[in-house]
This record gives C-alpha cells, sequence and structure tokens, in this order.
C-alpha cells in the first residue's frame, strides 16, 4: 500500500465491484514463492494501482487469479476507508488539582516507607 494518498475532493468509494475495478489499473503477475510449478507457470498474482488516489494493493496468496483479485478489491476498499478516514482533533485535558494531590500524598508515603527500609545509622 501507499503511504499519504491524495484523495481527491468529494471523491466517493463506488459500491459495485466492477464500478471499482474500473478506476484502476489491473497488472498480473507471476505470484512465485511456494505452490510449485502451478505458481511459477501462471500468472495467478493481481495488483491493482487506483487511478484517483494512487493506492496500489497487490495479493498472491491463491493459486486463482480470480480469488487474488477479490481479495485485493477487499484490501483496496480497506485502504481507501482509511484513507478517507478523518482524525478528529485532540482535545487537551489536565488532571484535576484534586487528582494531583492524591499522587503527591501517595509519593510522599511511599518515600516514608522506603526511608523505614535504610539500616540505622551508627551512634557515636
Amino acid at each position: 500500500m501507499t503511504p499519504d494518498p491524495e484523495i481527491p475532493a468529494g471523491y466517493e468509494v463506488p459500491e459495485d465491484n466492477d464500478a471499482l475495478l474500473a478506476e484502476c489499473r489491473v497488472e498480473t503477475f507471476r505470484s512465485g514463492g511456494p505452490g510449485g510449478q502451478h505458481q511459477n507457470k501462471t500468472e495467478s498474482g493481481v495488483r491493482l494501482a487506483h487511478e484517483p488516489t494512487g493506492i496500489t494493493v497487490l495479493s498472491r496468496e491463491s493459486r486463482s487469479q480470480h480469488q487474488n483479485r477479490q481479495i485485493a478489491l477487499a484490501r483496496l476498499r480497506r485502504a481507501l476507508a482509511a484513507a478517507m478516514h478523518e482524525e478528529k482533533p485532540r482535545k487537551p485535558t489536565r488532571t484535576p488539582p484534586r487528582e494531583k494531590r492524591k499522587r503527591l500524598e501517595e509519593k510522599r508515603r511511599r518515600s516514608e516507607v522506603k526511608k523505614q527500609r535504610k539500616k540505622p545509622e551508627p551512634d557515636e
């Protein structure tokens, strides 16, 4: 997947897979890897490049080009949804004064407990 794609203003993801495929450049390739001669001799890997956004996904899991195309379409939909998601601005929060006092008191108490562990100083 391509990082930080540019989503055109007002772009809507098509509901139909055929319409989404029409917006993509589809490339097939030999997927290779485990799977033996079938994967090494047939072009079962699928790469989809979405033209409007520049997002690229690929699938080479299955020995079937049709299954790989469906997997790649599902990945493309997820990538488009993630790219179109807008983060809400974070509202900065503060620690309440009561909680600050409580934390400081707990630190003081803990400090006293640790001081009690020390060996007593030798008296002269």
